[in-house]
Order: structure tokens, then C-alpha cells, then sequence
């Protein structure tokens, strides 16, 4: 494939069903593309269909459509903040919604039949009531401040974390490792249910972000101006924080804290489509959901039969990229 039509959104989609045929193929149990393709037809071994279709299918789907979600409300996030360098859960969704998943977990309510349900239930009540306490913190009767909104966001998710830390020093042993492997992340607990949420909800964030995209690129040039342009930037940036909020608190609930996919994700589609958000929204969920899946996939060969916690795979294939963009800024900053 030429090097200038690796960016296009037709290659990157070539390359995430590339991803997610590779993954469903490997793991502790490998299976060759014949067996696959028997199982797909209805001719295949009875267990290999149950590792197909009940276990890797709906947890390779999972992946790309948690990355997805990442990386397209990072994308949202860095056009509302105006800031290469913002990230989704800096509006406080994700601390609220460890915080709701630790008291969850701590309470033992998801203990029975139907845990993982209330366990995401919980995560996305905390995500949502964490980002409406930043929102109410940043609006005041001059409208919202970005500022004042990250600002409140970075103080919300200290507070969280800090919250959670005590609730990890009154819970037993078993519920302490229980509370830091799902803050972690992982996507071991992928189903089809927990698949149509997330499928649901990233339909829902591109229908609702797309016509987003000239805002988008109105308010790069600053908020004066997109307000002479016409746009009502308070109400935009309500909606945007909404769209955000729940994009974020549904990852976070099916799937945990999932560090900087939607951090690094807009900054590499930039590099190659430029910051106008018509052509960085579409690229940006699909190599976020490519990224995701191959991440996975390390997560859970690396050391098979056991898993890494999917978090630590993205923060270890996300700090070096993060590292060289703050060198990056950092020589800008100096030459200007």
C-alpha cells in the first residue's frame, strides 16, 4: 500500500479489519484460518466456536468500538480545550467513574448474578455526576470558562483518586485486587450486551459530533471568533461536554481507565490530515479503534495464558509518544 494513501479513512478501515481478523485468531489458543472460516460457515469444532464467536468476537468488536470512543472524544475534548495536549478525562468523567466502580466493588453490590451490569451502571452515575459538578463549578453569569472547566476537572479527579485511595484501605484483600485490576482496564469481561452499549453509544457520539465539525474548527480560532461567526459558544460547549461525558463514562464503565488512546490518537491523525476537524473525526475513530485492538491483542499473548491490564499496554505504548510530543512543544516554545 502506497505511503499517501495510509491515512485515507478507507485504508485505516482496511487495516481495522486487518487488526481485528488477526486478533480473533490468536491467543492462548490459536486458530488457523481454515478453522475460522469453518466456524464462520457453521462447520466448525464445537469449542472452537465457543472461543470464537462467545469469547474473542465480541471482546475484538469491544476493542475497536472502546477505542473508537477514546479517541474521537479526545479529538472532542482537544477542539473544545484548545489545547493539543487535553485529554477526555480532564473534565473529571474518569475519576468520577472510578470512583463510583471502587464504591461498587467495595459495597460488594456486583457481587452476584448481574454484577458486571451494576458495575457499569455505577462507574457511569459517577462519571456523570463528577463532570456535572466540574460544569457547575466553570459556569458562572458570564458563561463557561474552559479554564475554569479543566482547571475544575484536574481538582474533581484529585479528589476521586483520593477517594477511591480510602476505599481501597477499608476494603479486604480480595476486594482491593478486585478494584485495581478494574481501574486497570481490561476488556476480559466482553459480551454481546456490553458490546451493543458500546456500539449504541459510539453511533450515537459520531451522529451527534459530525455536525460538530465546522464549531470545531471555528473555535480553533478562539471563542470571540466563533462567537462573530455566529455560533453560541456557551451552548456548544454545554453540548460538547455532554457528548464528551457520556462517551467517556460509558468506556469507563465497560471497560475501566484506559490511559492515552484519546490523548496520542488526534496528534497522530493530525501528522498526516492536519487539524481541520472534518477529515481528523472520522480518522481519528477509526485508528483509535485499530490501536485498541492490536493493544489487546499484546495484552493478552504477552504473557498467556495470563493478561496484562489493558491500561498498562496503552501507558506503555502511550508515555514515549506522549514524552516526544512535550519535547516537541517544549523546542516550539523555545524557537518562539
Amino acid at each position: 500500500m502506497p505511503s499517501s494513501t495510509l491515512g485515507t479513512p478507507w485504508s485505516l478501515a482496511l487495516l481495522l479489519i486487518a487488526a481485528m481478523t488477526l486478533a480473533v485468531s490468536f491467543g492462548a489458543v490459536p486458530l488457523s484460518a481454515g478453522e475460522v472460516i469453518a466456524v464462520l460457515g457453521g462447520r466448525g469444532d464445537p469449542l472452537h466456536e465457543t472461543l470464537l464467536l462467545q469469547l474473542r468476537l465480541p471482546r475484538v468488536l469491544l476493542a475497536a468500538a472502546i477505542g473508537g470512543l477514546l479517541a474521537l472524544t479526545g479529538a472532542l475534548s482537544q477542539g473544545m480545550f484548545r489545547n493539543p495536549l487535553a485529554d477526555p478525562s480532564l473534565i473529571g468523567v474518569t475519576g468520577g467513574a472510578s470512583l463510583g466502580g471502587a464504591i461498587v466493588l467495595a459495597l460488594g453490590i456486583g457481587a452476584g448474578a448481574g454484577g458486571s451490569l451494576i458495575l457499569s451502571f455505577g462507574a457511569f452515575v459517577g462519571g456523570l455526576i463528577a463532570t456535572g459538578l466540574v460544569y457547575r463549578i466553570a459556569r458562572s453569569a458570564e458563561g463557561t470558562s474552559v479554564s475554569t472547566l479543566l482547571l475544575a476537572g484536574v481538582a474533581i479527579t484529585a479528589l476521586a483518586g483520593a477517594l477511591v485511595s480510602i476505599l481501597e484501605m477499608t476494603v479486604d484483600s480480595s476486594t482491593l485486587r478486585q478494584v485495581a485490576l478494574w481501574r486497570l482496564g481490561s476488556l476480559a469481561g466482553a459480551d454481546y450486551q456490553s458490546l451493543a452499549l458500546a456500539l449504541g453509544t459510539l453511533a450515537l457520539v459520531i451522529t451527534l459530533s459530525l455536525p460538530l465539525r465546522q464549531l470545531l474548527n471555528a473555535l480553533s480560532l478562539g471563542e470571540a471568533e466563533a462567537g462573530h461567526l455566529g455560533y453560541d459558544t456557551q451552548r456548544s460547549k454545554a453540548l460538547l461536554t455532554a457528548i464528551i461525558a457520556g462517551g467517556m463514562g460509558v468506556t469507563v464503565a465497560l471497560a475501566g481507565a484506559i490511559a492515552f488512546v484519546g490523548l496520542v490518537v488526534p496528534h497522530m491523525v493530525r501528522l498526516y490530515s492536519g487539524p481541520e476537524h472534518r477529515s481528523l473525526l472520522p480518522r481519528c475513530t477509526l485508528l483509535g479503534a485499530l490501536i485498541l485492538v492490536l493493544a489487546d491483542l499484546l495484552s493478552r499473548t504477552l504473557l498467556a495464558p495470563g493478561e496484562i491490564p489493558l491500561g498498562i499496554v496503552t501507558a506503555l505504548l502511550g508515555v514515549p509518544y506522549f514524552l516526544v510530543l512535550l519535547r516537541h512543544y517544549q523546542a516550539r516554545m523555545v524557537m518562539t
